[in-house]
């Protein structure tokens, strides 16, 4: 078993776990370099892929589903919602929502996704790709089956010898609640990127094991947590854990440019090459 598991967010569905740490590990690697630590071997790294999870089979469509607004469910409604009001708060060019009364407007998911293509953390993703993208998050957090599955694609990859679990995004709900499960973790530092584990109402009141009396549990297996998150990266809206998690869960923050929530400038940085050095 690996000392490194590397546990993807969303929108993977037509990569691979090879292809995947491909682009991880040297990112990996630069962050511990910056931090002034050793490398870890590529053969001690592995990714836990549950991607394809995702990608329907039999369909004639190229890539994600041709989705638009009219698809959108209510829990879809609320994140693209909340990642509308995050990136107008955070960019000048987001229109924002206005006011409450606004934001309960019979189109105001097209309204969301129209605001939201002006945003530099969405530059590029077209209209179907948004929706398929709330659209994973949602299906993760209500469909037994592939919350099942993606759990143990991570539990599979975490052995005795794995000191480190790395979590981006929704790999970080994903590597969160499989650590309270995993049968062969022992004493994990867990290092999470860019997480919506604090998101109330969306994520956070959701998890597995439930929060009790407001506070969610800490993996027995975790012995170390540091949680990283950009300023403006909208999916972690919440950009401190500790509050609602406890113990000696450390935050930090760091810049990571245009790509607030892309995964090789949070893993090329020195915060995080140093929490995973730690662990190592």
């Amino acid at each position: 078993m690996s000392r490194v598991v590397l546990v993807h967010g969303i929108a993977q569905q037509v990569r691979g776990a090879h292809s995947l740490l491909e682009s991880w590990y040297p990112a990996l690697v630069d962050g511990l370099a910056r931090a002034g630590h050793e490398t870890v071997a590529r053969d001690e790294v592995a990714m836990a892929f549950y991607g394809d999870l995702f990608r329907k089979p039999g369909t004639r469509a190229v890539g994600a589903p041709l989705l638009d607004a009219s698809d959108v469910t209510g829990d879809e409604r609320d994140f693209l919602l909340g990642w509308w009001e995050a990136a107008a708060a955070l960019e000048p060019a987001v229109p924002g929502p206005g006011d409450r009364t606004r934001m309960r407007a019979p189109n105001v998911v097209q309204r969301a996704l129209n605001a939201l293509s002006h945003s530099a953390f969405f530059a590029g993703l077209a209209e179907h790709l948004l929706v398929f993208s709330a659209r994973q998050a949602r299906l993760y957090l209500t469909d037994p089956e592939i919350r099942a599955r993606a759990r143990a694609r991570v539990t599979d990859e975490i052995g005795d010898r794995t000191r480190v679990v790395v979590a981006h995004s929704l790999g970080s709900v994903v590597a969160y609640e499989a650590l309270h499960e995993s049968p062969a973790a022992r004493d994990v530092t867990l290092v999470t990127l860019g997480s919506p584990l604090g998101v109330r109402g969306l994520v956070f009141d959701r998890l597995d094991p439930r929060p009790a009396l407001d506070r969610g549990s800490w993996p027995a297996a975790v012995t170390r947590w540091t949680n990283i998150a950009d300023r403006g990266d909208v999916v972690a809206l919440a950009k401190r854990l500790e509050p609602v998690f406890g113990g000696d869960l450390r935050d930090l923050l760091v810049h990571n440019g245009s790509h607030a929530h892309d995964i090789r400038p949070y893993l090329t940085a020195k915060e995080t090459g140093d929490a995973i050095a730690e662990g190592l």
